[in-house]
């Protein structure tokens, strides 16, 4: 097993390699925090990890606090309290520490601390970031304990609009934290379903970013290696949750995913939107059940690329009329080998909502992306067939 350590300012600075977060306090510092708020969800706030965090910045004079009301799809109202907190607390920077949600949310109030307009203004429509002041946006340092999301490496949030159950993207590109802590150390306690869950999530990522018909192909590079790691690493993780190896290359697939995804996302993500507003369901997991069935509706689109990507992962192509269908069989095998449910109807979503689950998908953001631009008669098609498990 090897020992993964690195230093790295690409996309932002990154230390990567197990026992960093003990250089919490010194990336603070380094930032000009004296007064940093820690914001993470009420799991974490009880366990070890976030209690020596706080210790260690308290060790080194830092006038630190705890904001833990964070919901598993971040609400506007989760961001108000947050910016209550940091304001009533003279802060001056945020450690933004936890899974997906916990970095989202935290990134939001460091937007909204300095701000003096509501958070929907700054929806990602338009040129509405520019409306934000940029000089009221705090310092962040990001300390993710999931390899999914890669909010980590993420210049925006995706925040839950309960008053109208959608999903909405806040954006500017100060949101992105200056320093990240990738420390596998912090993510061996991770249950093995949500181990699961998340890593497929980044899978999502680098995929839907390789299938992107824009134009970035130093993102493809990336999405394309993210995708080997996690073929390579993730169902080790699972396996073996106290496998530092494989824990520290899921972390870094994870961030390669988010970075990436620049190019853009597509139709797993514009139904996943839809559905963990409207279900509260775990974002990733929705990821990883749609993730075969928008596969095949893009098959027209994408063929070539997957080809491409099934040669570069080494899958076997004996049996298998083609390199799309070698991969396909691959993503559903590790999908039954993490105990991955196969249709919607696992997690208890029918398909009686299919007609606005459609309108919501094709009007999400990230379906801009979609290799297709299918439009919502052909979103709801696909999510009754994941709701059936119908391939």
């Amino acid at each position: 097993m090897r020992v993964l350590e690195a230093n790295w300012n690409y996309p932002n600075s990154i230390r990567t390699g197990a026992g960093r977060i003990k250089e919490l306090a010194q990336a603070c510092q380094q930032l000009g925090m004296q007064a940093p708020l820690l914001v993470t969800d009420p799991g974490l706030a009880s366990l070890a990890m976030v209690k020596d965090a706080l210790s260690s910045c308290q060790a080194a004079g830092l006038r630190v606090a705890l904001f833990s009301e964070i919901q598993s799809n971040p609400t506007r109202e989760n961001v108000e309290e947050g910016v209550t907190i940091y304001r009533a607390g003279n802060h001056d920077g945020v450690i933004a520490f936890g899974g997906g949600s916990a970095l989202d949310a935290a990134k939001a109030v460091a937007l909204m601390a300095g701000q003096d307009r509501p958070l929907w203004d700054f929806e990602d429509v338009g040129d509405n970031w520019t409306r934000i002041n940029e000089a009221g946006i705090a310092a962040i340092v990001a300390v993710p304990t999931t390899a999914g999301t890669g909010s980590e490496v993420g210049r925006a949030s995706v925040i839950t609009d309960r008053a109208n159950h959608i999903k909405r993207i806040v954006f500017h590109p100060k949101m992105l934290p200056s320093v990240v802590i990738l420390d596998p150390e912090l993510t061996c306690g991770l249950p093995p379903h949500i181990t699961a869950a998340t890593g497929m999530d980044a899978l999502s990522h680098n995929l839907e970013a390789l299938c992107s018909p824009y134009y970035h192909p130093m993102a493809e590079g990336i999405a394309i290696e993210g995708v080997r790691l996690i073929k390579t690493y993730l169902a080790r993780a699972v396996a073996e949750g106290s496998d530092l190896e494989a824990r520290t290359q899921m972390l870094v697939a994870s961030s390669m995913g988010a970075t990436a995804f620049q190019k853009g996302l597509g139709g797993m993500h514009a139904l996943a939107h839809p559905l963990g507003a409207l279900y509260n369901a775990h974002h990733g997991l929705l990821n990883a059940i749609l993730m075969p069935y928008v596969l095949k509706a893009n098959r027209a689109a994408i063929e070539a690329r997957i080809e491409r990507l099934s040669r570069y992962l080494d899958l076997p192509g004996e049996g298998f009329d083609s390199g799309f269908d070698g991969f396909l069989c691959w993503v559903l095998a590790l999908r039954e080998q993490l105990a991955i449910p196969h249709s919607l109807a696992s997690i208890n979503i029918d398909a009686s909502d299919a007609v606005r689950v459609g309108q919501m998908a094709a009007e999400d953001p990230a379906a801009g992306g979609n290799p297709i631009p299918f439009d919502a008669q052909q979103y709801s098609l696909i999510f009754t067939e994941a709701v059936q498990g119908r391939l």
